[in-house]
C-alpha cells in the first residue's frame, strides 16, 4: 500500500530540477510539493517521444464502483485487470519522491526513505479520464525493512531502471516481480526504555 508520500524540492536536487522544468514548461500550473495526498496534482515522469519528461498528473484513477479513487495497483495482478492492462503496456510512468508514509497497528505514522539516495522512484501507470491525466502507484509485497509495519510497499525502481521501465516493454514483467531495495525509517514517536537500575 502507498497512501501518502512526500516530495521535497529543498533537499532533493533531482526533484528540484523536475519542479523547475515544470515551471518553465507549464508556467502557472503548479505541482504540489510537501506531503502528497490522493487526488493531488503532482510531478511525475512520462515518455515524450524518446525522452523522459516531467508532467503534472492527478493521483488516483476514478473508482467506478463507488466514491473515492483507486490510488494503487497490485503489481502481481495488474496485467489481469482491465483497468490497468493497457496502461502497463503503453502508459508507464515514474513517481519521484523523497519517501512515503505507512501506519503501524498502533496508528503511528512511519516515514520510509532510501538508504543512500536522496530520491525514490516509484513505478506507476497512467491514463486519461475526461481529458484529465491520472496515475496510480504500483505496489508489491513488502521487503524486510517494512513488513513489520505493512505487508505492501511501492514497487521501487533504481536510477538505472528508469529508462527500462518507461521504454522497454520486454522488461515490464521482470520489473513487476522484483523485490524493492531496503529502506530507512523514521517516526514522530520515540520508543522509551525504562532503566530499572
Amino acid at each position: 500500500m502507498c497512501g501518502r508520500y512526500y516530495v521535497d524540492d529543498e533537499t532533493s536536487r533531482e526533484i528540484k530540477k523536475i519542479i523547475e522544468e515544470l515551471d518553465r514548461k507549464l508556467g502557472n500550473v503548479k505541482a504540489k510539493t510537501g506531503e502528497i495526498y490522493p487526488t493531488d496534482n503532482v510531478p511525475i515522469l512520462v515518455a515524450k517521444g524518446n525522452k523522459i519528461e516531467p508532467e503534472v498528473l492527478k493521483w488516483g484513477f476514478p473508482n467506478f464502483k463507488g466514491s473515492g479513487v483507486i490510488i494503487n495497483a497490485r503489481s502481481e495482478t495488474a496485467f489481469e485487470k482491465k483497468t490497468f492492462r493497457d496502461c502497463l503496456n503503453f502508459r508507464r510512468c515514474i513517481i519521484p519522491a523523497c519517501g512515503f508514509y505507512e501506519w503501524n497497528k498502533k496508528k503511528e505514522k512511519i516515514y520510509f526513505t532510501p538508504k543512500s539516495e536522496s530520491i525514490m522512484y516509484m513505478a506507476g501507470i497512467y491514463n486519461m479520464y475526461q481529458n484529465e491525466s491520472r496515475f496510480v502507484i504500483l505496489t508489491t509485497a513488502a521487503n524486510s525493512s517494512i513488513e513489520d509495519v505493512h505487508d505492501r510497499m511501492p514497487l521501487l525502481l533504481t536510477e538505472n531502471q528508469k529508462e527500462e521501465w518507461i521504454f522497454d516493454t520486454m522488461q515490464t514483467s521482470l520489473i513487476l516481480k522484483q523485490t524493492p531495495y531496503m529502506l530507512n525509517r523514521k517516526s514522530d514517536y520515540e520508543q522509551q526504555t525504562l532503566n530499572l537500575f
